[in-house]
């Protein structure tokens, strides 16, 4: 949500303050897995119960993963292919990450924990199933209370301050209402699609 609503104005935030990834030419996948492997080795620091470093490699893998596009953007060399790659990516470190504080839980006998962790994994996975599948038919598919930057946010500030349980319950809680409010989104407008097709067919 707060992603969309900045738009093009965090490319421009970032060429300010980041104006070195800028002056030649990067190539955006070297950025994205550069980004990923931050964030994977956040995730592991999270299985073994180091929050507080899971939390800043998350933070910084999340910085590349924001600069990956904009300068893409940049340059004029985003692609299709970039966009799959970069979403790709930004599943398998949701999973792993939340994977990684699930085991943290699990090995410290908190099954509670342990279980809510789950739940915010397949309640974000969820979020971001409805958008791609619903982009198979209605182009530009957002909205939501919560998407990626908010739960990434989230799960560094907890990791932080010692509030992981609660950040992790906004996760599991605001990524479920998501997918609720996507599935409500995608029945509106497929059914203005299914009606444009039933006027054109008449």
């Amino acid at each position: 949500m707060i992603k969309a609503t900045l738009g093009r104005r965090a490319d421009a935030a970032l060429e300010t303050l980041f104006a070195f990834l800028f002056r030649r030419p990067l190539n955006p996948y070297l950025l994205s897995v550069l980004g990923v492997l931050i964030s994977l080795s956040g995730a592991v620091s999270f299985a073994r119960g180091a929050l507080p470093l899971g939390g800043i490699l998350l933070l910084l893998g999340g910085f590349f993963d924001a600069v990956d596009g904009a300068v893409a953007r940049h340059n004029g060399t985003s692609s299709s292919f970039g966009a799959f790659l970069d979403s790709t990516l930004d599943r398998i470190v949701d999973m792993a990450v939340l994977l990684g504080i699930l085991m943290h839980y699990a090995k410290a006998g908190d099954l509670p924990l342990a279980l809510l962790a789950g739940i915010a994994s397949i309640a974000s996975v969820l979020v971001s199933y409805t958008k791609a599948r619903a982009e198979s038919i209605v182009s530009d598919f957002n909205g939501g209370i919560m998407e990626r930057f908010e739960r990434v946010v989230l799960l560094v500030i907890g990791a932080l301050t010692g509030y992981l349980p609660l950040c992790l319950g906004i996760v599991a809680v605001g990524s479920g209402i998501t997918a609720i409010q996507r599935v409500a989104m995608a029945y509106r407008e497929m059914a203005q699609v299914d009606a444009s097709a039933q006027g054109e067919e008449s």
